[in-house]
This record gives C-alpha cells, sequence and structure tokens, in this order.
C-alpha cells in the first residue's frame, strides 16, 4: 500500500486534467470536488487544487513543461509531499512526474485502491482489495527503484543466473494473485452454498446499488432498523451486509447493501469485487439508490448502469424489477421536490424517498413488494385454528391478502409464488388437514 497511509497531516495537490476533446462524464468542477472527496476520505491534507485545460497529452510525463515549471514552486513553498491526478496514468508517466516534481504522485486508481485498502473490514474484502492493487502494482514495477535491474543468481525456484530483480518481485506477485484468488474462489463456494440454503427456504433478495455517497447505506439502516456505517463521505461502505425485513404485508426479504460505483471505477475493482456483486447478478430486485439532490445525478446514473452492464446486466433499466430510488428529496426546494412528486406518481419504477426523515420508504416497501408478488398464484388455503406453525410459514412467505376465522379453522386468501406454492402442496400431502383452492 502506499507509504503516507498513517501521516493524516500529509500535504497534498489535488490536479484535475481535462483533455481537449475527451469525452467526460462529469462537468469539470463536479470532477475536482469529487477527487478532493477521494482524498478527504483517506485524511489527507488538500493543500492545493487545480483544473488543468490541456491541449495535448506528452507521453513521458502527461503534462507540459510549463504545467510542470510552474508546479515546482507552489510545492516547495507549500510543503506539498503528494500529487494526485485526477486520470489514470501510465508508469512511466508516473516516474517520469515523481522525478521532475521530486514527490510522491498516484493517480485516480490508485486513490481508490488505497480508500478500498484502508475501509475494508472483512477478510473477503480485504482479499478482493489486495488482489486489486497487486494487479495494478504488477504493471508499476517498471517505475520502482533501481535495484530492480540488477541481476541476480539462483538455484531451483529462486531463480536462475541471470534472473533481473524485477523478474522476481514480478514472480512473487503473480505468486501472490494466484493464491489469493484461489481463496476468493473458496468464497465464491461458500457464497453459493449460502444461496443454496436461502434457496431451501427463499427469501427474496433485494440489493441496493448506486453511485458512492448516493444514500445507500442510510437508506438500509432506515429499512432494518441497522446501524450500518452511513457517513457524508466516499466509499463508506466496502464490505456487503445483509438484513432480513418484514415486508407490510407479511413476506419477508433480505435486503443488500453494496459498495458504491464511481465514475471510472478501476477495472482491477470491478473483477476483484465479483464475487460480492454477484449478489447483485442474483438479486430478485435492484433498487438503484440515486442521490436525487446532486446536479450531476443523471450522469452519475449513467455511470451506475455502465458497471451493471460491464457486471452482465444488460439494460437492466427496461426490466421489471428495477427501481429507481430518488433519495435525499429533504435536500430539495419544496417546489422542485412536489414537482418531481407530480412527474412520477403513475410510475411503478421510481421512488421519492430521503433515507435521512424516512419519508417515502413506506411507498418504496409496498413497490417491492407488488413487484415480488406480480406473478404470484391467487389461492385460499384453509387448515385447522391450533395449526401455529402452518400460519407462520404463510405470513413469512406469501402476501396475506385475506383473512376468516370460523369456529375451528383459519382460511387464508393469499398472494403466493409458484415454487412456494410446490412447497405448501408438499405439506398439504403430509397434513391432510391442509387443504388449498385456486
Amino acid at each position: 500500500m502506499i507509504e503516507y497511509q498513517q501521516n493524516p497531516t500529509c500535504k497534498t495537490c489535488v490536479i484535475c486534467p481535462i483533455v481537449a476533446g475527451e469525452r467526460q462524464s462529469l462537468s469539470p468542477e463536479s470532477r475536482l470536488e469529487e477527487a478532493k472527496g477521494l482524498t478527504q476520505a483517506i485524511n489527507l491534507d488538500i493543500a492545493y487544487s487545480e483544473i488543468i485545460n490541456l491541449k495535448e497529452l506528452k507521453p513521458a510525463t502527461y503534462f507540459s513543461h510549463g504545467f510542470i515549471e510552474r508546479m515546482q514552486p507552489i510545492i516547495a513553498e507549500q510543503n506539498i509531499e503528494l500529487m494526485v491526478v485526477d486520470t489514470r496514468l501510465s508508469p512511466i508517466q508516473q516516474r517520469n512526474l515523481e522525478r521532475e516534481l521530486k514527490l510522491k504522485v498516484i493517480d485516480r486508481t490508485a486513490l481508490i485502491l488505497e480508500i478500498f485498502g484502508e475501509r475494508a473490514q472483512t477478510k473477503e474484502g480485504a482479499l478482493q482489495v489486495e488482489l486489486a492493487h497487486l494487479t495494478y502494482q504488477r504493471s508499476r514495477l517498471v517505475r520502482s527503484w533501481t535495484h530492480l535491474e540488477r541481476q541476480r543468481g539462483g538455484a531451483g525456484f529462486l531463480g536462475g543466473p541471470g534472473e533481473t530483480q524485477i523478474e522476481l518481485d514480478r514472480r512473487i506477485i503473480d505468486d501472490k494473485i494466484v493464491r489469493i484468488k484461489k481463496d476468493l474462489e473458496k468464497v465464491r463456494k461458500t457464497r453459493d452454498i449460502q444461496r443454496s440454503a436461502r434457496r431451501k427456504v427463499p427469501y427474496p433478495i433485494v440489493a441496493l446499488v448506486g453511485y458512492t455517497n448516493a444514500g445507500k447505506s442510510t437508506l438500509f439502516n432506515k429499512l432494518t432498523q441497522s446501524n450500518v456505517m452511513a457517513a457524508d463521505m466516499l466509499f463508506a461502505t466496502l464490505d456487503p451486509t445483509m438484513r432480513k425485513i418484514a415486508l407490510p404485508h407479511g413476506m419477508e426479504i433480505i435486503l443488500s447493501d453494496t459498495v458504491g460505483f464511481i465514475s471510472d471505477l478501476p477495472h482491477e475493482l470491478i473483477m476483484a469485487f465479483r464475487a460480492t456483486l454477484e449478489e447483485v447478478l442474483n438479486a430478485d430486485i435492484i433498487l438503484h439508490v440515486r442521490d436525487i439532490s446532486n446536479p450531476d445525478s443523471n450522469t452519475q446514473r449513467t455511470d451506475v448502469l455502465q458497471v451493471l452492464d460491464n457486471l452482465g446486466l444488460n439494460e437492466i433499466q427496461y426490466a421489471d424489477n428495477y427501481i429507481e430510488v430518488l433519495n435525499k428529496a429533504d435536500l430539495l426546494e419544496p417546489d422542485e421536490r412536489q414537482g418531481r412528486q407530480n412527474k412520477i406518481m403513475d410510475k411503478t419504477n421510481v421512488v421519492l424517498t430521503s433515507a435521512y426523515s424516512g419519508d417515502g420508504c413506506e411507498h418504496l416497501l409496498d413497490i417491492i413488494e407488488q413487484k415480488l408478488t406480480s406473478a404470484h398464484i391467487r389461492c385460499q388455503i384453509t387448515f385447522p385454528l391450533s395449526d401455529g406453525k402452518t400460519a407462520a410459514w404463510l405470513h413469512q412467505n406469501c402476501r396475506i391478502e385475506k383473512l376468516e376465522n370460523s369456529e375451528n379453522e383459519n382460511t387464508y386468501t393469499v398472494s403466493i409464488r409458484a415454487d412456494d406454492l410446490a412447497r405448501l402442496n408438499k405439506m398439504c400431502e403430509q397434513n391432510r388437514d391442509i387443504s388449498i383452492r385456486k
């Protein structure tokens, strides 16, 4: 990991380059603010920041010689130790900038990897971050210190005569990558076992996705009455969390909070976190949480959908199991909030909420329940009043539409999934006191 990690007083400058002709997902000002937010997420002291408009890229240093000359006295006066460049630098460009400016230089990918490395709490999260970091680091050995160019001798597994230090280091990294991938494969198998167990007692999975800092964890806490870390910072949540909750009519679901997405999310992280994001791929309902108060909300939406597309969820926004949650409505002006509410009045795939105040959360749960029960079968189940086990099972696995009691029997009118109805039929075969009418 980066050497300055444990030094929160490290003075940093943040440079946001805008290259002529390149498509930018966010405005230059928004990109700079996001880069500063990422930098502050690991407690670095930002002494200087600037948007740089570039007519062309220099292969050796990315920036022009004039920019480097202009930055040298600023770095010296401010005692700046680190430069964050909000783009992806090649290993050569990174090395040359460090030589010219005489300070540590990292790009956007390294910064995000550093945040992930600091925030991951579970063993799985730490493994995924380490895999992404090693994959990134492997291509950067060319910029390391000159000792990597020395030749060394050796025998057997230590390497033969003439093997350079850089080749040895690359082989060590490759061995670590293989080991971590094996460990993550075990994690994947464990998750498959857990999913199989959930299929036996199937609870629908509802997964929260969205841009980082859109309010996913706050919404998760509000819906589940939990205390998962939620903060006004980028990537507050890295490790997935799952909780069981009951919908308004008694059906139980599992709500899953996932890592936030971001524009230009490093490819290494997408691949490393695939094991975690498989929960999204297997979800019955996907809740796309958006910060509707952010002026770049539409652009952030596009970035999230692009990541989901890369995971294999092509055009998910048109699917029946996709719901957009327009969050942070409490930050809107009253007129704007009412206007948005009017626009989505009759829509069943868009909800306006405030996770902070709880407004709209009950309506969101209603829509989730409607989506989950839309393909259900309607039927009546009659059983003895004394059969509390069947009553509890129906409340957990069905939508209860009507309940009628007689002296000796309960009659439930329910909406039930086809696979749950099959399980109920098996229960009827074992208990003749239960009858089903469609």
